[in-house]
């Protein structure tokens, strides 16, 4: 890739679609860093969200569904609370299904894994509800 911005040459829109699809996936719910304020966020926005989330073979739900599976074997219970409040909001999830995929990770996570992300689900689901009037 050539880093020439001359009139010539197009400018690299790998971080602006980074940030577009950040804002896409999380609702704004996750602010986007200006570009050059930290390089972990550079390299975030371009490899992860740019690069694999922005790729069309997988659809953002299917994507979400596999990243949550990870999120509940690892017990992160705010990042299991911004995915299903995203997965909400975008309509990919219902809120009976959200509770669904606890019960079908307790099996493979572990139910004292998984257990935690019972509350932040059921107040996703209750924000989400009181929100949709």
């Amino acid at each position: 890739m050539s880093t020439d911005n001359s009139p010539d040459t197009p400018a690299d829109d790998t971080y602006e679609r980074g940030v577009a699809m950040v804002t896409e996936i999380y609702q704004g719910e996750v602010p986007a860093l200006p570009e050059g304020a930290m390089a972990f966020n550079d390299v975030m926005m371009r490899s992860l969200f740019a690069e694999v989330w922005d790729r069309d073979v997988l659809s953002i739900r299917d994507r979400r569904l596999l990243i949550m599976g990870v999120i509940a074997a690892r017990g992160s219970t705010d990042v299991w609370k911004l995915q299903a409040q995203s997965a909400l909001r975008r309509g990919e999830l219902t809120p009976d299904e959200l509770r669904e995929t606890l019960i079908a990770l307790a099996p493979y996570a572990g139910y004292p894994v998984v257990a935690p992300l019972i509350g932040p689900c059921e107040t996703a689901i209750n924000d989400w509800t009181e929100a949709q009037g």
